[in-house]
Parts: C-alpha cells; sequence; structure tokens
C-alpha cells in the first residue's frame, strides 16, 4: 500500500512543467484531489500504479499530468524517438471522448509539444490520417487499437513509454479479454503502466499480473459513493405498474427539480417512458446503445450544456447477454445493430447531474454504485431516488449491506424510505392508466424505429456540421416528440383539485414564477437559459427532504 505518511503537496510544489501548471489554474483547480495528490507524484518518480477511486474523484488528471509532463521532459532532453510514447486504454467511446478532452484541456499551453489523439471516434480508415500525424498520447478501446496495430497504422515496439488502462475493472466485461491481451504482445518489454479503477475486481487482478511490475496500491476511499452529506439516496416501495404513476405525480407536482438521468433497464423500456411522459407535454431524450455515436456525442453534450433537463438512459451490460442467447431466428432477424463500446452508467461524463432516478431497479449492487454515481461529484450535492417491487427488495438489501461495510461498522441509514400516501394522489392514477394504455408494445416499436431512422441522418449531419461549426449546433434536438398527434393537450396542466393539499401553495408560486419569466423574456433562446439559471438556485427534489413525523406534523404536510 502507499505510504500514507508522504506529506500533502499543491500542484506547484510537484515539479511540473510552467506551462503544464498554467493550464491547470486555467481548469481553476486549486488544490490536488486524494488520488492526485497520491498519485502524480508516485507516477513521476516512474512507478507503476493500481489506484482505486470513486467516480468523479479527478482519476483521468491523475495519470493525464504525469503522461503529459514525460512527453515534455523527453522532448526537452531529446532523449526520447519519434512516436507513440503513451497509449491510454478505456472500455467506451464516450469515455475515450472525456479522457482525450481532458488531455487536450491539461496540454492547452504546449499543444505543439504534446499531440494527443483519439481513434475511437470512428472506423480504421478515417482514424488513420490521425496516426500519420504524429501524436505522443493515443487514447481508444483496445479493439481499436489492436485493429491499427494490425493495419500496420501504429507501431509501439520501440517508442511506447507508458500505457493506462482506465475504469479497468470494466475492460473485460466489455468483452476486450482477447483484443487487449493481443494488444500487449505488440508492445515493448518495459513501460510504466498505470491501471485506474472504481472497484478492484478479480478482472482488475488479472490485469495486474498482466500489465503492472511491482506497482504502488492506492485505496483512497472507504466507500464508492459520496458521503450522506453530499449524496442522499431514497426508495419508494411500489407495485410494477405504479411506476408510472410515481414519476408522472413526482414531475407534474415539481417534486424532482433539475438536470436528472433516468435508468432503465432495457432499450424498449427508454421509448416507453419516453412515449408516457410525452402525453403529459413532458419532454426527454433518450440514450441507449442503438443510437449512433454522434448522435449520443451530441446529447450529452447538449445536456451538459443545459439544454434538457430529462435523459432516459438505458443500461443494458446485464441485459444484452440475455438478449444475445435467444434462440428463436425471428429474433435474431429483427435485432437491430448495437454499439458494444457504449456505456452510460460508467464512462460518460454528465455534468450537474442533481437526481438520478432508478426507474427499473439495477440487477447488481455494482450497477446501482455506478448510476448513483452519476450524480453528487466533485463539491456538487446529489439526491438519488429508486422505485423498489417486491422482486427488488433482496438487491436493495445487498446494497445496503454492502455500503454499510464499506463504512467500517458506523452504523448510519443507507436508504431513506420516500412513501406515498397513495390516496393523496389516487386523481392521478387514472390520467396515468389512460395515458399508459397509449404506449403500446406497437407504438413503441414503432418509436423505437422512427427514432433510430431519424438519428441516423441527424448523425451525418452532426459529423458534418461539426466540422464547420463545432461549438454552435443548437437547432438540432433530440427530444421532440415521437408521436404529436396522440398527445391530448389537456394533460399538459394538473387541475388544482388534484394537487395535494400541502403542495398547494408552492405549485401556485412555481406557476406564478413560470408565467412571469415566460412574460419577461421576447427571444426564447434566451427565455430558456434564463429559467434554468433561476431553476439552478432551487434545492433539487426539495420535497425529498427526510422528514421526522413530528416535523412533518409541525409542517401539516399530507405526503411522508
Amino acid at each position: 500500500m502507499a505510504d500514507e505518511t508522504r506529506e500533502s503537496l499543491s500542484f506547484h510544489e510537484m515539479g511540473l512543467d510552467d506551462r503544464l501548471v498554467k493550464a491547470i489554474a486555467k481548469l481553476n483547480w486549486s488544490q490536488p484531489s486524494p488520488i492526485q495528490e497520491k498519485a502524480i507524484p508516485l507516477a513521476l518518480e516512474g512507478k507503476d500504479i493500481l489506484a482505486r477511486a470513486k467516480t468523479g474523484s479527478g482519476k483521468t488528471a491523475a495519470y493525464a499530468i504525469p503522461l503529459i509532463q514525460r512527453v515534455l521532459q523527453d522532448k526537452q532532453a531529446y532523449t526520447s524517438s519519434n512516436g507513440v510514447r503513451a497509449l491510454v486504454l478505456v472500455p467506451t467511446k464516450e469515455l475515450a471522448k472525456q479522457a482525450h478532452k481532458n488531455i487536450k484541456e491539461l496540454s492547452s499551453y504546449c499543444s505543439r509539444d504534446v499531440r494527443v489523439a483519439d481513434v475511437a471516434q470512428g472506423n480504421l480508415s478515417s482514424t488513420k490520417s490521425l496516426l500519420m500525424e504524429g501524436p505522443d498520447i493515443v487514447v481508444g478501446t483496445p479493439s481499436v487499437l489492436l485493429g491499427h496495430v494490425q493495419a500496420k497504422n501504429l507501431d509501439l515496439k520501440v517508442s511506447l513509454q507508458m500505457l493506462v488502462i482506465d475504469e479497468a475493472d470494466l475492460v473485460f466485461s466489455y468483452g476486450y479479454e482477447y483484443d487487449l491481451k493481443t494488444l500487449l504482445s505488440h508492445l515493448p518489454t518495459i513501460y510504466q503502466a498505470f491501471l485506474m479503477s472504481a472497484t478492484f475486481s478479480e478482472d482488475v487482478s488479472a490485469l495486474k499480473k498482466l500489465v503492472l511490475h511491482n506497482p504502488v496500491i492506492l485505496k483512497l476511499q472507504d466507500s464508492q459513493l459520496p458521503s450522506d452529506d453530499k449524496l442522499t439516496q431514497y426508495f419508494i416501495k411500489c407495485e410494477a405498474d405504479e411506476k408510472f404513476l410515481l414519476i408522472y405525480t413526482l414531475l407534474k407536482l415539481n417534486l424532482v427539480q433539475g438536470k436528472t438521468i433516468f435508468f432503465v433497464n432495457g432499450i424498449d423500456r427508454c421509448y416507453k417512458l419516453k412515449l408516457f411522459l410525452e402525453q403529459f407535454s413532458i419532454k426527454a431524450c433518450v440514450l441507449n446503445s442503438e443510437l449512433p455515436h454522434n448522435s449520443r456525442l451530441h446529447i450529452v453534450e447538449e445536456f451538459n450544456r443545459d439544454i434538457y433537463d430529462y435523459i432516459i438512459a438505458s443500461d443494458e451490460s446485464v441485459f444484452e447477454a440475455v438478449a444475445s442467447t435467444s434462440s428463436t431466428s425471428v429474433t435474431k432477424k429483427k435485432k437491430r445493430k448495437k454499439d458494444k463500446e457504449y456505456g452510460v452508467s460508467r464512462g460518460v461524463d454528465f455534468q450537474g447531474v442533481e437526481n438520478v432516478i432508478n426507474f427499473d431497479f439495477p440487477s447488481t449492487v455494482d450497477a446501482y454504485i455506478h448510476r448513483v454515481g452519476r450524480t453528487a461529484r466533485g463539491d456538487n450535492d446529489g439526491t438519488a431516488l429508486s422505485f423498489v417491487t417486491a422482486s427488488d427488495h433482496k438487491l436493495l438489501k445487498q446494497a445496503e449491506e454492502k455500503l454499510t461495510e464499506e463504512l467500517k461498522g458506523e452504523k448510519k441509514e443507507i436508504f431513506k424510505p420516500y412513501q406515498f400516501k397513495m390516496d393523496e394522489i389516487e386523481g392521478f392514477r387514472y390520467r396515468a392508466q389512460d395515458a399508459l394504455q397509449a404506449v403500446s408494445k406497437s407504438a413503441v416499436k414503432e418509436a423505437r424505429l422512427k427514432e433510430i431512422k431519424a438519428e441516423i441522418l441527424n448523425s451525418e449531419k452532426l459529423k458534418a456540421y461539426f466540422q464547420d461549426n463545432p461549438r454552435d449546433l443548437q437547432v438540432l434536438r433530440h427530444d421532440k416528440d415521437l408521436h404529436p398527434s396522440r398527445i391530448q393537450p389537456h394533460l399538459k396542466n394538473v387541475p388544482q383539485y388534484l394537487v395535494p393539499v400541502a403542495l398547494r401553495p408552492s405549485m401556485a408560486e412555481a406557476s406564478r414564477k413560470r408565467t412571469h419569466t415566460a412574460t419577461s423574456n421576447s427571444n426564447s433562446h434566451k427565455r430558456f437559459h434564463n429559467a434554468h439559471g433561476k431553476k439552478r438556485k432551487l434545492d433539487p427534489l426539495k420535497s425529498f427532504k427526510y422528514e421526522s413525523r413530528s416535523q412533518r406534523g409541525r409542517k401539516g404536510a399530507r405526503m411522508k
């Protein structure tokens, strides 16, 4: 294990190149995070490192800064031949783009001396030109990089000095075991290596034996999730058919506020929920492995820029294995192409996520941790809410046991129950049932096909448009209604008689503010951003504050 007595260092005290320090200052990083503070000095000493740190802890910079520093030092000393000096392997295209962006930002003041290429965003022929430009650092997935090596587009035997495997615990589970082992046979005998991971799994142990030599092991957090003063975790016990009623009620009563990711288990569930919400004029984007890569990247970027508030994301890692074993030829014929290098619960840099809602409870404890890790990142607070049916109780208990175990015996309530008095929202039930009846299997199939076709066209437009207008793509939206003709306009608003008595004052105030905002801004684009600017000041899930029975009694609230 790492020496815990090592004194704390600032970035200025690490002996970094001035251009690198200047780039760090530009990013407003005043002090290194714990993983950066421990890993960077060890990496600069030439140590191999195996590091476990939770999502959002700054792992990318922990390896990117030493990579850039090493390239700069070698070029200044003229001690290294030309060629790729560092390789960064990641399990998904989305994570490759994120890593590439972070490395580019950190090398912004030395971009002529440190050249970075991301070869994951395209095929071998389209990314070959990037390698011909002579990059120092190459980012990509194992399969793509192996393809370039086998195509003789990339030769690593002489020049490679550093290897990074990010999200190492996912690499084998994404099907890269053969690709990675084959790629390693094309590397030099000696190189410095870093494994960065959120968990220490059996796969990480196997990778450790393959790529590390006498590594320093950094285990920098007891819990894989943020502390309970940053992240609040709730659950609602419900029947499977009540999930749609609950999500409709939560959104229409303004109990969920701010940027939210809804996780579902499967692609059909994405479209079923999207079509259901459309009945009430609630717009949301869909994110899944069938969508073209360019569209997925654009959706995430627009979400991060506050263009959208809601993303419905499929977490398919467990369910893909089931789908692929289908024995019927009909299923095989109808099965649409999915991107195996897709990841949402891990590997996507969602920014400013205030709420994560598990519409469908994940099938593993690790999946729960990775989903919830999308919120309460850095210095931000966040809320997680899970809909839990009878079949999910066992997994909920396992998750609580694992998270409690990480607290080393400290007794805390991990999951706080948040139960509706269902009789308070009975008036909403018939509306939810009516809307749900319109979302038939055929409607979902039709919507899924329509969305895929539209996004394929959008993807080509995005590719061409980004080449000429990298910062100005705002007209293309991904939250358009899929079946506008089927929407009943009167369902957009909630009559006051349906609102629980305790919430009527806050609903009236919210309505007044929306009206004021709409009339005070004539420009629709400006109005959109002003509205979001005001909403950022509100507490997300403000009514999800866990209160004692006496507190609720004093407030006169009629909902728990």
